[in-house]
């Protein structure tokens, strides 16, 4: 019989809020149709944003949004994107699709965005094509408070007092789109660039490097020796894709074969928090600088009949699968990752929810993160168990289950996930240390084939599910549907 064994007395560190952050670009229909349709649209907004997307955002307690890139982030000049909208410079987007932009969501309405929803905002700067001015220029206009020409142009453009902006990205994979640097040439340039983005007032910034790309450990360890001391966090981008980078594979018709490929490479994240966590440890044994993984998730073909460079894909029980599966090596490497940003927000990659027109839909990979949002800033507990594990032609074996436990404000939080894409999984749950008896709430996500999906025409066709549990032998009896993510709390009696 598979086991979990939950610790309730037994912590391992706090799981930070921001693991369940997002990421939304100037890519595709991110930004323009998926959150921006403008005052005068007749679909319902709030200064521009559309409020069913709104709603939704606000229901999966996004705590941190980065933007505007991404690739775009180094080929954007912010001063572009203030100031009345019709007056706004239009530009070509050169990376993604060559549409033309016309920067009708600029900082002010980024700014509007996260306090609509509740996010703490994230801002990456231009190092590729941008100067060290520029980026401290951006930072005085956001930030100042005093007397100075930026800060009243910021006045001038209907904000009075400055807003609050904590993390800020020195460039973005300026490994490749940011620049085809060498990590030595990057390094230098973040020493310069950092040192120009000041401090204003009581706003303190967190700075992050811009790191690897996947299992490129060099890259880290060049960072960490040469600017370690000047960086709050270092970035990680890995995305999990089945096939070639030619050929990645459809996002909805696929085989049990190609649903084995794709848990594999989700579950490489762990080796890579693992040894590029070990590069860092060299350089900061007390784990000051953070991993910040603020690019992951599936990244497959795009839907048919669809602008390749828009990257818009479905969203299916897979996508949800790799969801949880990467939630759980960040719970687990909790000590140093401090973020991770899904990509993309809305509309682009493993999105979390999907525009047409006037119609919006939830994800499978929405629901998990709401399902998870319970361990936000909970403190991580000791499990152990038997998960099992599978294969098929003698692959690398994958976990029958997975498993990850919080607890906060007396509330223990379990999740599990069954990986297997054609067998139920029984599971034993048990929880020791614990002194209070429970009152149990359970929810499962699953869908009726491992393709399941929502449609504009069956927006609920995979949704979140109450899920009977049962009291057996001191524990829980707990079974899970094939290709399932469950979350049970454990809810004191009074």
């Amino acid at each position: 019989m598979l086991k979990a064994i939950v610790h309730t007395d037994w912590t391992t560190g706090t799981i930070n809020k921001n693991i369940y952050g997002h990421f939304s670009e100037h890519l595709g229909r991110c930004i323009y149709e998926g959150l921006w349709v403008g005052e005068d649209s007749p679909i319902p907004n709030t200064d521009g944003i559309r409020n069913d997307v709104l709603e939704a955002l606000r229901e999966l307690k996004v705590p941190v949004l980065r933007w505007p890139g991404g690739c775009f982030a180094d080929e954007y000049h912010w001063r572009d994107g203030i100031g009345p909208r019709e007056t706004r410079k239009r530009m070509i987007n050169t990376h993604w699709g060559g549409v033309v932009e016309n920067n009708h969501f600029g900082t002010h309405e980024f700014f509007r965005l996260c306090e609509l929803i509740g996010a703490e905002p994230y801002i990456c700067g231009n190092v590729g094509s941008g100067s060290a001015q520029e980026m401290s220029e951006w930072l005085e206009y956001m930030t100042f408070d005093g007397e100075s020409p930026l800060a009243n142009l910021r006045r001038q453009n209907g904000r009075d007092k400055p807003w609050k902006l904590k993390y800020f990205g020195v460039g973005n994979e300026n490994w490749g789109c940011g620049g085809n640097m060498l990590p030595e040439f990057y390094a230098d340039l973040y020493r310069q660039f950092q040192t120009y983005c000041r401090q204003y007032g009581d706003n303190k910034l967190y700075k992050i490097a811009g790191g690897a790309n996947s299992d490129d450990y060099r890259w880290t360890d060049v960072l960490m020796k040469k600017a370690a001391g000047q960086m709050d966090g270092l970035s990680l981008h890995y995305y999990t894709v089945p096939g070639t980078w030619q050929e990645k594979g459809s996002a909805t018709e696929f085989e049990a074969s190609d649903w084995e490929i794709t848990m594999r490479k989700a579950l490489h994240m762990d080796e890579l928090l693992t040894r590029h966590g070990t590069v860092m440890d060299q350089y900061d044994p007390e784990r000051r600088v953070s991993l910040i993984v603020d690019e992951w998730g599936t990244w497959f073909d795009v839907e048919p009949g669809t602008n390749p460079g828009f990257l818009y894909q479905q969203n299916t029980m897979r996508d949800a699968l790799v969801a949880a599966a990467h939630l759980h090596i960040f719970h687990k490497h909790a000590h140093r990752v401090q973020m991770a940003n899904i990509a993309q927000l809305v509309n682009v990659l493993q999105a979390v929810v999907l525009t047409e027109g006037n119609r919006m839909l939830r994800t499978p990979t929405y629901h998990v993160l709401k399902m998870y949002a319970v361990h936000q800033d909970a403190e991580a507990l000791a499990l152990h168990g038997e998960f099992g594990s599978f294969s098929s032609e003698g692959g690398q074996p994958l976990p029958h289950v997975g498993a990850t436990a919080s607890k906060k404000d007396g509330v223990v939080h379990v999740s599990l996930f069954n990986m297997h894409p054609s067998e139920d999984a029984s599971v034993k749950l048990e929880l020791r240390g614990a002194d209070a008896a429970y009152h149990e709430e359970a929810y499962v996500l699953a869908g009726d084939a491992i393709g399941a999906h929502n449609t504009f025409d069956e927006p609920d066709r995979v949704v979140p599910k109450p899920l009977q549990i049962a009291g057996q032998d001191g524990g829980y009896q707990v079974r899970l549907a094939p290709a399932s993510v469950a979350t049970i709390s454990f809810k004191p009696k009074a």
